[in-house]
């Protein structure tokens, strides 16, 4: 199959169209799998060394703010920083499972392993690797909406 490139600047960032032949319309399953099998990267700070580090998107369970820096949680338990504020992350992330809860965490949808209604209307959400954050009043519909 021959693949080609064009820009088009009336689309919006992280979007992509495929144009093939009628004829190929049976694979239309199998390129939709093989694109969503390219996962994202996200390059972090190793805070022992300082070196940058390439890990899968798929593997974060939490980014919290810390100063000017996100502390990025994985689901091995390690730690890593990422030199970018909270706010920014969030806008770069707001097309996939990510969802901010509160004015300092980001959680990954596909990670949560149950949530609850907690005081003061807000809600409890338990993690798969056992951590549990409380999702704030203001946050609320957006985590909502992730989830439906």
């Amino acid at each position: 199959m021959k693949v080609m490139f064009e820009e088009n600047q009336e689309m919006q960032p992280n979007e992509a169209k495929i144009v093939t032949h009628p004829a190929e319309k049976s694979r239309w399953d199998r390129i939709r799998e093989a694109i969503g099998q390219s996962e994202t990267e996200l390059v972090v700070i190793q805070a022992k060394n300082n070196r940058q580090v390439r890990i899968r998107l798929s593997s974060v369970i939490a980014i919290e703010s810390e100063d000017r820096m996100c502390g990025v949680r994985v689901v091995t338990g390690e730690r890593y920083l990422l030199n970018q504020r909270l706010k920014y992350v969030e806008k770069d992330f707001q097309d996939t499972s990510f969802v901010r809860i509160n004015n300092q965490t980001m959680i990954n949808t596909t990670h949560i392993s149950n949530f609850s209604a907690a005081e003061h209307a807000r809600i409890q959400v338990n993690l798969t690797d056992g951590s549990s954050y409380s999702v704030s009043r203001f946050y609320i519909q957006n985590f909502r909406r992730k989830l439906s």
